[in-house]
């Protein structure tokens, strides 16, 4: 596995080797020794995984706050997607910023977002299945929202807001204005 990109705030690109021959191909798609080796000593205690049937489904922008926020690493099993990470942590001298990452099964790169991040995505394409592991348990009290186009934010989304796919939840959630008690 290689670190192929470092963003700010601790947020890395992975591309794992793959190991192809007549049958397929092989890859191991994650190693705590080599995360590790790049600053990433978090343990994984949950998986997740979506599956959204149309392109330009959003899901996000969701995170957890302490004392369960949750670092994620992310990766496609099928399809592509564009994958954001927005740094929430008040002390950072990258907070407000996002990056914005795109992540595909036939690439097979991921994404580690630490803690502290609001993260979302966009489908490229149908039916595109995601999967994602977490360093804390889901807790319904400590998962909060933040809309996925504020325009506080200017993320710069391949999909137009009057054709996305969005749940109720994500549809209505807060500005990152109301989301910080600025209104």
């Amino acid at each position: 596995m290689e670190i192929v990109r470092r963003h700010f705030g601790g947020v890395l690109e992975l591309q794992p080797r793959r190991f192809a021959d007549s049958r397929g191909w092989f890859s191991e798609t994650y190693s705590r020794r080599v995360l590790s080796e790049h600053g990433v000593a978090s343990e994984f205690v949950q998986d997740n995984q979506s599956v959204s049937a149309s392109r330009g489904t959003i899901r996000g922008l969701h995170l957890q706050v302490e004392p369960h926020a949750q670092g994620k690493l992310v990766r496609v099993l099928r399809g592509r997607i564009f994958d954001v990470a927005v740094d929430l942590r008040v002390d950072s001298p990258t907070y407000r910023r996002y990056v914005g990452v795109e992540l595909s099964a036939s690439e097979g790169n991921q994404v580690w977002i630490p803690s502290g991040f609001a993260h979302g995505f966009c489908t490229l394409e149908p039916d595109t299945e995601v999967l994602y592991k977490v360093t804390d348990y889901y807790t319904p009290s400590a998962e909060r929202s933040i809309l996925w186009n504020d325009p506080e934010l200017n993320i710069s989304w391949p999909v137009e807001t009057s054709v996305a796919s969005l749940s109720d939840k994500d549809r209505s959630a807060p500005s990152l204005a109301q989301f910080e008690g600025r209104s």
